[in-house]
């Protein structure tokens, strides 16, 4: 018995073909989003970043077809269920019939009615008058979410959009997260009202908690802004775990992709989410999902946790991550995005004045090399408590306490700092900003028994996470997978399939296991100690003057 694993990151989607019975991966495939890839519907500057759905719709066929292809015909007629995770909160307005804007003709070319990635921060103005206007009722509808609503998420988003555009607010019915739509489509939805909503989603971005009856009243969003009228109602009174079915795949995706018309398709959730659980998360242990940003993920018992709530962070959720279990959500919103930010300043030569002198092959070899060669420099050097430190808030801090308006900073700068200087003090203060979620959850009565490194970063570099561990004064330990994401969204095909009667049990079937651990250097954790006072200095000043 197989099933498929959907991954979809920030700049591409990969899909994997898995051995249920026991993890083996048979065929992965990756597609990077052509339309993203060349910058359409997107200003930095602005920090308006937008994907078409076009971008996801042919991944999703592309990749698993290729997979297929590879494992054969034989594999193909044996899936069994199907199951996507995505970024989030990355929303997009739809119509009465599940379809999005940008999917019709007058709407192509629209970014308001494309798919607001998590990283866009154009509604920072609506997250600070969502904070501010929780405050005036009894009840806290924002105590679920620590206790700061974010530019990053669902509501901001909408009322962003629907204040700025207002061709998307006269045709859109309702909005939609990533993770629930891909679903919806694969199943051949075509009513938004019967879409089933995740209840990672709803729950970390959406304000939805069983101890207040769902989402807030309807009063708190027209009180908010009139033009919330209706779209509670429109949104979901019902959420799901990843671990049921949301449909069984249409028989025309099934025809597309050549798999049996019964294959069942999972209830989606967010990446880091899925992540977690192809990665085996343990309870209190914090999984560092790292890429372009990180998501720290840890669960709980209900039990134990009991009316804990910790500030700061991006919610917890009864089921969010592991059925019956709590979830807890924090992260950083820049973390592999700093090191590429840094790159791309380093390669300004190359792209913009080499074009006349080099080979493009040329160029992007030398490009390809930059941060590998920096993080060699770097690791040459000895940390000293008056050495140049940063603070890496380049798109703002998504916890502990989110403030998007944030800015990043070097300090310390003199005639002898170098490149892998720079580097280095930008990948200590990635480093630095993960300890401050740890010490958030601790000081808030959530215990951290130790680290799992998941994703890109930590499988690639040594000396980041010999630096985390370090600073962390913790061991982390690595994922033997390369595609943890992918792997935890076949783990929840599997059990949504009824292979596995819940999700810990294919964890254990289908884990991969760890390949690497990184132990603290005692000498290192006494200079890292002193550097991380300068940080948290730094960065209330670069606060206090934002």
């Amino acid at each position: 018995m197989f099933v498929i694993g959907v991954d979809y990151g920030t700049d591409s989607v990969r899909s994997v073909v898995v051995n249920a019975k026991n993890g083996e991966e048979l065929a992965s495939s990756v597609f990077y989003y052509p339309r993203w890839k060349k910058g359409e519907f997107c200003d930095p500057a602005k920090n308006q970043f937008r994907q078409h759905p076009l971008d996801y719709i042919e991944g999703l066929e592309t990749t698993i077809k290729d997979c297929l292809s590879k494992a054969g015909q034989d594999i193909a007629r044996q899936v069994k269920a199907i199951s996507v995770d995505t970024t989030g909160s990355t929303p997009i307005a739809v119509d009465k019939n599940g379809t999005p804007l940008s999917l019709k003709p007058d709407f192509e070319d629209n970014p308001n009615a494309m798919f607001v990635l998590w990283k866009d921060h154009t509604s920072i103005k609506e997250a600070e008058e969502i904070n501010k206007h929780a405050e005036k009722f009894d009840i806290n509808y924002l105590q679920y979410v620590g206790g700061i609503y974010s530019s990053e998420w669902y509501w901001a988003k909408l009322l962003h959009v629907l204040r700025e555009d207002e061709a998307v607010r006269n045709s859109i019915y309702t909005f939609v997260e990533h993770c629930d739509w891909i679903p919806f489509l694969l199943s051949g939805g075509n009513e938004a009202s019967d879409l089933k909503r995740g209840v990672c989603s709803a729950g970390h971005k959406a304000l939805y908690a069983e101890e207040f009856g769902g989402l807030p009243p309807e009063e708190f969003f027209t009180s908010l802004d009139p033009l919330l009228a209706g779209f509670r109602g429109k949104a979901f009174d019902k959420t799901y775990t990843s671990a049921e079915v949301a449909g069984t795949i249409s028989e025309e995706w099934a025809a597309k992709l050549g798999v049996p018309v019964d294959v069942k398709i999972g209830v989606g959730a967010f990446d880091c989410h899925m992540g977690a659980v192809g990665g085996q998360i343990e309870p209190y242990y914090l999984s560092k999902v790292m890429g372009t940003s990180t998501c720290d993920m840890l669960v709980a018992p209900i039990d134990e946790v009991k009316d804990t709530l910790v500030k700061g962070i991006c919610g917890q959720v009864n089921g969010s991550i592991i059925p019956n279990m709590i979830g807890m959500e924090a992260g950083q919103s820049a973390f592999g995005d700093a090191y590429a930010w840094f790159k791309n300043v380093l390669a300004w030569p190359l792209k913009n004045l080499g074009t006349d002198l080099l080979e493009e092959e040329i160029i992007k070899k030398i490009e390809d090399q930059i941060i590998p060669e920096l993080a060699k420099r770097a690791n040459e050097l000895d940390p000293e408590h008056e050495a140049e430190f940063a603070i890496e808030w380049l798109n703002g801090r998504r916890t502990p306490d989110a403030n998007q308006a944030l800015t990043g900073a070097l300090f310390g700068l003199s005639l002898g700092t170098d490149a892998p200087n720079i580097f280095r003090a930008i990948v200590e203060a990635t480093c630095f900003g993960a300890r401050t979620i740890v010490e958030r959850f601790v000081e808030q009565g959530i215990p951290i028994k130790g680290l799992i490194g998941l994703g890109g970063v930590a499988k690639k570099s040594p000396f980041i996470m010999q630096m985390m561990a370090d600073v962390m004064n913790m061991s982390i330990k690595i994922h033997k997978s390369e595609q943890t994401c992918a792997i935890g969204a076949a783990m929840f095909a599997a059990t949504v399939a009824g292979i596995y009667p819940k999700v810990e049990d294919a964890m254990v079937a289908m884990g991969q296991g760890f390949d690497a651990e990184y132990f603290p250097n005692p000498r290192r954790v006494e200079i890292y100690e002193k550097r991380f006072q300068n940080y948290l200095k730094a960065g209330a000043f670069v606060e206090s003057n934002s």
